[in-house]
Parts: C-alpha cells; structure tokens; sequence
C-alpha cells in the first residue's frame, strides 16, 4: 500500500491505495468525489478530467501516487459560494448537456482551454480541443456556444456566443 496525499478543491487530503490505483479511483473511491466519471479507462472519452497543478489531465491514466503532491481539482471545485462557475452556468444557459455522463470532463476542459488561450477561443478551436471528449447525446453544438459564451463572459466579450 502506497500513502498518497494531494490538495483536492483545496483541502488537505491522504489515504492509502494500492500502488496501481488510478487517480479517478482514488478521487471516487477514497474521497467519495463522484462527479469525475469513469467511462472508458483508455483516455479515450475525457469523462474522467480533473486539473491538477492547474491543467486538464485525464485521471484515468494517472497513478494516484503520481499525483501525490499535486493539487487537484476536480467539477466539485469549481463552483465557488453557491454560485456556479461561469461555464457550468453557460453549459446550464445553453442546454449543453443532455444526460449528463460526458458534462463534468467537458467543462474541466472547457476551464482549462479558456484559460490557456486567454480569451481568443473561436468555433473551429474548441471542436478541435473537445476531439478528445466524447459526447454520445448532443452533437457538440451546444457544447461550443456553452464554451463561447463563458469565454466571452470570463475575458469581457473577447468572443461572442454562436448563435
């Protein structure tokens, strides 16, 4: 058993796993933070992304005890004071989910693509950044004018939302 000790969503936390223990098992298992879906366990569906030390990172392809040190947060951060974190809320305005499963991953990557490239988000950028986030149900339309829209909200109209 390995001793793994992270910052998640900013509290101090530690436990025990076994050495092979991959960091969404860790998150669901250990902490009991459910949101951070497990779907494919190949990197494939980005159901399972988290930011640790400030970037997306599909936990599904860490070891909980790589990521020992590291700060962690997963969709559970996000929202701070009651209030929704202004992508969650454009995915909640612009219907950019429907079931649900693929909507934790797509917005940790939706924070983190916004925050990377400072505002200057387009159409064409987006789909091609979510290419590792599938989503069965809503054909991505949503999804992009959610991503739009919290882009422009977050960095003062720099991109308006597709209508």
């Amino acid at each position: 058993m390995a001793k793994v000790k992270l910052t998640v969503n900013g509290r101090a936390v530690s436990g025990d796993c076994e050495e092979r223990t991959l960091l969404v098992h860790f998150i669901r298992e250990k902490l009991g933070l459910t949101g951070t879906h497990v779907g494919c366990d190949t990197t494939q569906c980005g159901t399972c992304v988290v930011h640790m030390d400030g970037k997306s990172v599909k936990s599904c392809t860490i070891l909980a005890v790589q990521a020992s040190g590291s700060s962690v947060t997963t969709i559970e951060g996000l929202a701070a004071n009651g209030e929704l974190h202004p992508v969650q809320a454009a995915f909640k305005e612009h219907h950019g989910l429907q079931c649900g499963f693929c909507t934790p991953g797509m917005v940790m990557t939706a924070v983190d693509m916004i925050s990377r490239h400072g505002g200057q988000l387009d159409e064409q950028m987006i789909r091609q950044e979510l290419e590792g986030n599938i989503c069965r149900c809503t054909g991505y339309h949503n999804i992009v004018k959610a991503v739009l829209s919290a882009n422009a909200e977050m960095h003062g109209g720099a991109k308006q939302a597709a209508e």
